[in-house]
């Protein structure tokens, strides 16, 4: 879109002079941080809950599922409110949401109510994070702008990390119940906080904006396509579930595609398609972040099953990944600028496919410091770059007013790709209870997962367009 990319030469200037305190930031980022965490927060502690409430092999996978899937299907919907309704009351409904449904997680004493409550902190993060993005767009502008989007995209890499180093030391301290309960204070705190520093926005829309049918189609269309890939593991590909599951989320999604289509105010509007850098950037995300946390997943139940470590040993072996992590987010920071966003993917992609080939190497006697650990850091390393690189680009095109749709865009593909990234990863794994089916998947995924990686780095340097150096070194502009 070249109207967001052109701004007034005179106004420059005023807009690099007027800087705003970074505590605005600073509680976006406290709330933030903490739906990302809740990604990977239970994966350490899932031997655990599986225990204390009699789990199944699908109820694993479900409860990691049900958080990512109701936020990455809702986040579209949560991106539309953002623009459409106050972006201060819709941060504080979906940081409302998000800490009571945790207090429920917190209190869960079966499968289902766990599962079913983490369906509903994913909806609230759904509402939380659009508006909490959209907040920073509208709140900074130049440099501080860029420097925001750069931390709010180093949260979204180090938070997947940190969650299991985070959720270990918890769950061995004070019990798996404790990496919910914490969620309540930091909810409480934040929302304090919001009322205190950001300022009402503007009422820009109503109801009759809302695209309800189109939301409901994606939710469901999502569902079905998880359910189907998580049910090749006891069905088989070809089985009978397995073809009607696929046909059920084709059906869905393709309904999705026709609402848009009729709707007077679709829940993406067609320009939004039309934004490149959008568009390629959030698929990017969408791909690395499926294998990231797949590979999270798959890795903390090989190194408890397998190595046999504790909860809390596991959270400190997952420590250098994300301190590599933070390493290269810091140093792509730095680069933001002088180096194309577009760069920044493609040798980070690449760093990352070398990473997954020395996990892919590990044999039937594994020890971590020999074969887990060297491919942790070269992992963490390429990751550390793409997200801060992955926010920058796809926000550069898109002018204010549309920043809650477009993060919620980015952010779909973030969470949709957590998902389909644990079930497909998971499918292709097969057997995850016994040491033995472990050490059998583990070459196998991470040989998929290089190879991913490699199609995506030639994706990311054909579809991401290059950037002004205004753009890459200032950030976004709006109107």
């Amino acid at each position: 879109m070249s109207h967001a990319t052109h701004a007034a030469p005179a106004a420059v200037p005023e807009v690099e002079e007027a800087r705003r305190p970074w505590t605005v930031l600073g509680v976006m980022l406290m709330a933030q941080l903490m739906v990302i965490l809740d990604v990977s927060v239970v994966n350490v502690a899932l031997p655990s809950i599986g225990r204390a409430l009699d789990f199944t092999s699908t109820d694993f996978q479900w409860t990691v599922s049900a958080y990512v899937l109701l936020s990455g299907g809702l986040l579209l919907f949560g991106g539309r409110l953002a623009d459409l309704f106050d972006r201060r009351r819709m941060f504080l409904t979906g940081l409302g949401v998000f800490t009571a449904a945790s207090m429920v997680s917190a209190t869960a004493t079966s499968a289902a109510a766990l599962i079913v409550s983490r369906g509903a902190q994913g909806a609230g993060a759904a509402m939380l994070t659009p508006a909490a993005l959209s907040i920073i767009v509208s709140t900074y502008a130049g440099k501080q702008r860029s420097t925001a989007l750069a931390i709010w995209g180093t949260i979204g890499s180090l938070g997947i990390a940190l969650g299991v180093l985070f959720g270990g030391t918890l769950t061995s301290a004070f019990g798996w119940r404790a990496i919910f309960f914490v969620n309540v204070p930091i909810g409480v705190v934040a929302a304090i906080q919001t009322l205190r520093l950001v300022g009402r926005g503007e009422r820009t829309g109503g109801l009759r904006g809302l695209d309800l049918p189109g939301a409901a189609t994606l939710v469901s269309g999502l569902l079905a396509l998880v359910y189907a890939i998580d049910g090749t593991q006891t069905h088989g590909w070809a089985s009978a579930h397995t073809v009607v599951a696929f046909v059920a989320a084709a059906a869905l999604l393709t309904a999705f595609a026709a609402v848009e289509r009729r709707v007077p105010a679709p829940l993406v509007p067609p320009h939004t398609w039309r934004v490149r850098s959008l568009v390629s950037a959030s698929t990017v995300m969408a791909v690395i972040t499926g294998a990231v946390v797949g590979a999270i997943y798959l890795s903390s139940l090989f190194l408890q099953t397998v190595l046999g470590s504790s909860a809390i040993l596991t959270g400190l072996q997952f420590l250098p990944l994300a301190a590599s992590i933070t390493v290269g987010a810091t140093v792509a920071s730095q680069l933001l600028g002088k180096v194309q966003p577009r760069t920044m993917m493609v040798v980070g992609l690449v760093v990352v496919a070398a990473g997954a080939l020395v996990l892919a190497a590990v044999g039937s006697d594994p020890s971590y410091a020999a074969d887990v650990l060297p491919g942790f850091v070269l992992v963490g390393v390429g990751v550390g770059p793409m997200f801060v690189a992955i926010s920058v680009a796809a926000m550069a095109d898109v002018p204010a007013e549309h920043s809650g749709l477009a993060s919620g865009v980015m952010m779909t593909g973030h969470e949709v790709g957590a998902a389909l990234g644990v079930a497909t990863l998971t499918a292709i794994a097969g057997e995850l209870t016994t040491a033995s089916g472990l050490v059998d998947a583990f070459p196998r995924v991470f040989t998929v997962v290089a190879a991913a990686m490699v199609a995506l780095a030639g994706f990311a340097a054909v579809a991401v367009p290059r950037q002004s150096g205004e753009h890459t070194a200032a950030g976004p502009h709006g109107h």
